[in-house]
């Protein structure tokens, strides 16, 4: 078997896992998986960095556009859950096409800020946003 066919199949089987476990957590079960290099939405702190975060898309904002002097672009809002709790996300440009609703995201080496009260997360301008399932 090749090695990007191995790798695909490593990423399906990690997504579905994630899945399954914020699945299970939002209606009542136990999580079944608990990575240790993983950070959880409990342990997220407003001006603190985000280095791996998986969430579950529950619901995508309608894009709006910007203008200001640090972006110009798309922008939307979102929001995610998984086992310990929601938060806010932000999508940029091209994530905004990318995310939707029902898709397991992974947040690297972004940054978490306090909204209105509400913690929220973002790949920012260093990180990056990966969409692990569609």
């Amino acid at each position: 078997m090749s090695q990007a066919v191995e790798q695909q199949r490593t990423m399906e089987n990690e997504r579905d896992e994630r899945r399954v476990a914020i699945l299970r957590h939002a209606f009542g079960g136990l999580p079944s998986l608990v990575l240790p290099e993983r950070q959880l939405v409990n342990q997220l702190g407003a001006g603190r960095p985000v280095e791996r975060l998986e969430l579950l898309v529950l619901r995508r904002y309608p894009r709006r556009m910007v203008k200001s002097p640090n972006f110009e672009g798309a922008v939307a809002a979102a929001c995610g859950r998984d086992e310990t709790g929601v938060v806010g996300l932000v999508l940029w440009g091209d994530e905004v096409d990318q995310v939707r609703t029902g898709d397991v995201v992974r947040v690297l080496n972004g940054w978490c800020r306090r909204n209105h009260g509400e913690l929220v997360v973002s790949s920012g301008r260093c990180g990056t946003l990966e969409v692990l399932s569609s």
